[in-house]
């Protein structure tokens, strides 16, 4: 099992940056695909990065590319989401999620374990 904790989330003007971490406990993180998703209000979760085990291979939603980066640290068992230029269209609250399966993929039914969410808020 893995256990994930988001930290980095708050407030920030339009065009402002923040760096998001998601800290994993467990023996398989090492080894498990990780994904960022999102949630606004009154809107489902959505996906919005995601980064294979061994950093090969990443994905974004389009609304996020060139301008979010996904990493990851599996000597320090966490993973980034650094976002710039934000959008007030970004303001939502994040998830770190660990993939299921061995292959990456962006459906948020083929992620496992979640962690309780940061909120990013952008103002206009």
């Amino acid at each position: 099992q893995v256990q994930l904790v988001e930290s980095g989330g708050g407030l920030v003007q339009t065009g402002g940056s923040l760096r998001l971490s998601c800290a994993a406990s467990g023996r398989t993180f090492s080894s498990s695909n990780m994904g960022w998703f999102r949630q606004a209000p009154g809107k489902e979760r959505e996906f919005v990065a995601a980064i294979n085990y061994n950093s090969l291979t990443t994905y974004y939603t389009n609304s996020v590319k060139g301008r979010f980066t996904i990493s990851r640290d599996n000597a320090e068992n966490t993973v980034y989401l650094q976002m710039n230029s934000l959008k007030p269209d970004d303001t939502a609250v994040y998830y770190c999620a660990a993939h299921k399966f061995a292959i990456l993929t962006t459906n948020v039914n083929d992620y496992g374990y979640w962690g309780q969410g940061t909120q990013v808020t952008v103002s206009s």
